[in-house]
């Protein structure tokens, strides 16, 4: 019994096996970048989260808790939550990487207070981190690593059955190390092109030392912003490998955490 019966006999029990299912899934869409985005309709992720569940239903025996909405019910749908949402906060660390390069970058150009509303979280963020947002997604998609990350939602049930394991110590120690990882991965985004910036802006400074009549702010703005988009467009064939890097990154790190 689920402790709920609404008297639907088989029926009402395979509903119930549908609800627990989804809470996993539901919570890795939830957190997982571009599935998340707040352009997506709520009813849209209810129904692929729906329509993913039948079908663990159907590859995967998963035994539903005796009692799903007792102490210990509850605590297994905590459970799934969790390995859900840490599923997808990996592949939201990956995505967070250029963010932060853009960041950087912007700041160095004079960018920085050029910003858009952001469609994937609802919020602001500068115009060069919703470029490089765009990019990766992409090339994400393109490579099919949303199918790779979807196979490993559902290999998770096998590897992670419900109510009997819980998400260790050595799964949280990973997610802290793939949060490093991001850094450095932002770090190597935006070298190229901070680099180019930090020479432009030494010799803005021997110009203006070397002529003091030159106005400082009117030849280091547009330099610093033509240099940066000159930059941009160069090193953009190396963006495309590291985000395919990125990619496969993301995709690594999630399939680590399934491991005990």
């Amino acid at each position: 019994m689920i402790a709920l019966d609404f008297g639907f006999g088989a029926v009402e029990g395979e509903l119930w096996k549908l609800v627990f299912l989804m809470t996993r899934i539901g919570a890795a869409l939830l957190a997982a970048p571009f599935f998340s985005a707040a352009a997506v309709p709520v009813q849209l992720r209810v129904a692929i989260t729906a329509a993913i569940a039948v079908l663990i239903a159907a590859w995967v025996p998963v035994a539903v808790p005796p009692a799903l909405f007792s102490a210990a019910g509850l605590l297994t749908l905590a459970s799934e939550a969790l390995i859900g949402l840490s599923l997808g906060f990996v592949l939201q660390l990956s995505f967070a990487a250029p963010v932060l390069a853009a960041e950087q970058i912007g700041g160095a150009m004079g960018m920085s207070i050029a910003s858009a509303a952001d469609p994937v979280n609802g919020t602001h963020s500068p115009i060069l981190g919703q470029y490089f947002t765009v990019m990766l997604t992409l090339i994400f998609l393109g490579l099919g690593a949303h199918l790779t990350w979807l196979r490993l939602v559902v290999d998770s049930y096998t590897i992670f059955p419900p109510g009997q394991s819980w998400f260790g110590p050595a799964q949280f120690d990973q997610v802290l190390a793939f949060g490093g990882e991001m850094f450095v991965a932002a770090v190597a985004i935006a070298l190229p092109v901070t680099l180019v910036l930090m020479l432009v802006q030494v010799a803005s400074g021997v110009l203006s030392r070397s002529a003091p009549a030159l106005n400082l702010f009117a030849l280091g703005l547009p330099a610093g912003i033509l240099a940066g988009l000159a930059a941009l467009i160069a090193v953009a064939p190396l963006y495309a490998d590291q985000f395919a890097t990125l990619s496969e990154v993301a995709v690594r790190q999630a399939g680590a955490l399934l491991t005990r």
